[in-house]
């Protein structure tokens, strides 16, 4: 087996996304820079998004949304629900093992759980086969 990746902190949304695994960030053309990062060439569904503009987000000390009085609102009980079903993440999940375990930790886990174990290249929450080997990815 590859040694694992590591992933930025910058790189966990406030959600509990972590961008490095979205396909808009591993993509080679108009690649995303991430949730947190300013840039005009953010992928239209994170410039669309509400969540990095919630005020209530703002006044949190962690800046996840997990230490927000509202959690899980609604918006992460959609995001939530839809990424549980096609894309087998939970991000009610991954922001309860950041606040739980920590940032570190959680970077730790996602090391692992999303480095392909046949070429060691990053897993794309997005797809069912590894980006770069096609190899299929287990549930």
């Amino acid at each position: 087996m590859k040694p694992s990746l590591s992933f930025e902190k910058h790189l966990i949304a406030p959600c509990g996304m972590n961008c490095g695994t979205c396909i808009a960030y591993l993509r080679d053309k108009n690649k995303c820079p991430g949730c947190r990062i300013k840039s005009p060439d953010k992928a239209l569904s994170v410039r669309q998004c509400i969540v990095p503009k919630c005020s209530y987000l703002q006044k949190t000390t962690s800046k996840f949304c997990y230490d927000c009085v509202k959690f899980p609102f609604q918006r992460i009980k959609n995001l939530d629900k839809r990424y549980r079903t096609k894309y087998r993440t939970s991000f009610i999940e991954n922001l309860t093992m950041i606040k739980e375990n920590g940032l570190d930790n959680f970077l730790a886990f996602e090391s692992k759980r999303r480095t392909c174990i046949n070429c060691g290249s990053v897993l794309s929450v997005h797809r069912d086969n590894c980006i770069k080997c096609n190899k299929t990815i287990k549930n």
